[in-house]
């Protein structure tokens, strides 16, 4: 079987799998599946850029996805009333000052002499710094958190369309990449992993806690939909058109509406799903993506070529992380809120990994096909974990200690599912279901 052939028939497979849960279990579920495989395959498109062409082992992907969801905030939700005048310049002025601190000390720590005055004038800047910038923000902070702390509590966004905060939360981002980047790559692989980590965590500990931000644990909700192409569906159901139709296909109103709204993600997200698998697929081509690899191979034979690896380090880590802040950014406009408690790395590290090696690392559409499986199996196997152990259990009485173990450990099917098949996957193609050429 060719090479062509076959990685047709993995995706068929795949898109079969989506199919048939749209048969016999519900179309709504199906389609929920196919745009979480959409995103997953756009963020294991990110991870895949700084892993797969440049051996980067960034563990910090939920870092990214959350300052994507961020993004939605500060830009297409509308801003609270009076938050602005009642602390938030304030907020922004120690902000500055903040910064500022932390270049004057650089500014000393690179141009005074060392010694004891450099010593001392550093810590000096840093404390009076801190000490200015608590005695600015947090009057102020709290003054902005205190207005109306039931619905708002927090500054607001700028009530642009939704479409423009996928872009933007790319390059929050990116943004965030280029300052970690610029201290953690000059590090071994598995220090920049543990940094990655720590950073990530960091980003989400900032959201938990600074409710004048995005309301913290409390959650940002009614987020707008990007419209026309996502209508709503309580609109949809007065329509007399959009009735019409669904009468036509033999749905009733609520289900043809919920049905047309995810249709109509699905629709976005492939297309910014086919323009960054296209972008990727031309850079992995291209002189660069080419030199990248050879980075990746061997550092110390580019090096001696005369190429700059820091810097192309750089440049792929915020390339990658750039495409996780949109993918975070599309699934928080899918979600319709923002909820930072939902970040954990369980979800979108360790599964977007899986998703990279499964599917191929090193080759762009190994991991959409890997992101799409993967994604189908989290969903899938739990409840057919607790299929099976009710068939297995089928002939034990009621109220049997066993019966009661083995149905509620149905839930720990999705971790064992997971490693078992990164393990048969490991075995038998070592490389990925779609190996890099």
């Amino acid at each position: 079987m060719t090479e062509p052939v076959k990685n047709t028939l993995l995706f068929a497979v795949v898109g079969g799998l989506i199919l048939m849960t749209g048969f016999t279990q519900s179309w709504n579920a199906a389609i929920l599946i196919l745009n979480m495989g959409l995103i997953s395959a756009i963020m294991a498109i990110g991870v895949n850029l700084q892993w797969g062409f440049a051996g980067l082992f960034n563990v910090g992907v939920m870092g990214f996805v959350a300052l994507g969801g961020l993004a939605v905030v500060l830009i297409s939700t509308p801003p609270t009333p009076g938050a602005w005048s009642s602390g938030g310049y304030g907020i922004v002025l120690a902000l500055l000052m903040g910064a500022a601190t932390v270049v004057a000390a650089v500014l000393v720590a690179t141009r005074m002499p060392k010694g004891r005055l450099q010593t001392v004038s550093i810590i000096a800047i840093l404390i009076v710094g801190f000490f200015l910038y608590r005695a600015i923000f947090d009057p102020n902070a709290a003054a902005v958190e205190a207005i109306d702390p039931a619905i708002a509590g927090n500054l607001g966004g700028l009530n642009l369309p939704v479409l423009l905060a996928w872009p933007a939360g790319g390059l929050l981002a990116a943004g965030a990449a280029w300052l970690i980047g610029k201290t953690a790559l000059g590090l071994r692989s598995d220090y920049l992993a543990i940094a990655t980590l720590g950073i990530a965590e960091i980003i989400i500990a900032i959201l938990k806690n600074e409710d004048w931000l995005a309301r913290g644990v409390k959650n940002v909700y009614g987020i707008p939909r990007p419209s026309p192409v996502v209508g709503y569906e309580v609109e949809l159901q007065k329509d007399p058109a959009f009735l019409a139709r669904a009468e036509w296909f033999g749905l009733d109103p609520v289900t043809a509406s919920t049905l047309s709204v995810k249709l109509g993600y699905s629709l976005l997200f492939l297309i910014v799903l086919l323009v960054l698998l296209w972008m990727a697929q031309m850079a992995l081509k291209s002189p660069w993506g080419r030199m990248m690899r050879a980075i990746r191979d061997n550092e110390v034979a580019a090096e001696a070529m005369g190429k700059d690896v820091t810097r192309r380090h750089l440049q792929i880590f915020v390339l990658g992380s750039a495409i996780c802040g949109i993918a975070g950014a599309m699934m928080t406009t899918l979600d319709g809120q923002l909820t930072p408690s939902a970040y954990q790395p369980l979800r979108f590290t360790f599964l977007v990994w899986v998703m990279v090696i499964v599917g191929g690392s090193g080759n762009n559409f190994g991991s959409v096909l890997g992101a799409f499986l993967i994604w189908f199996l989290w969903v899938q196997v739990e409840p057919i974990g607790l299929w099976l152990m009710s068939v297995i259990t089928a002939g034990l009485p009621d109220g049997s200690g066993l019966k009661d173990h083995l149905v509620g450990s149905a839930a720990h099917m999705r971790l064992l599912t997971m490693g078992v098949v990164l393990l048969i996957v490991l075995r038998f193609s070592p490389r990925g279901l779609i190996p890099e050429k």
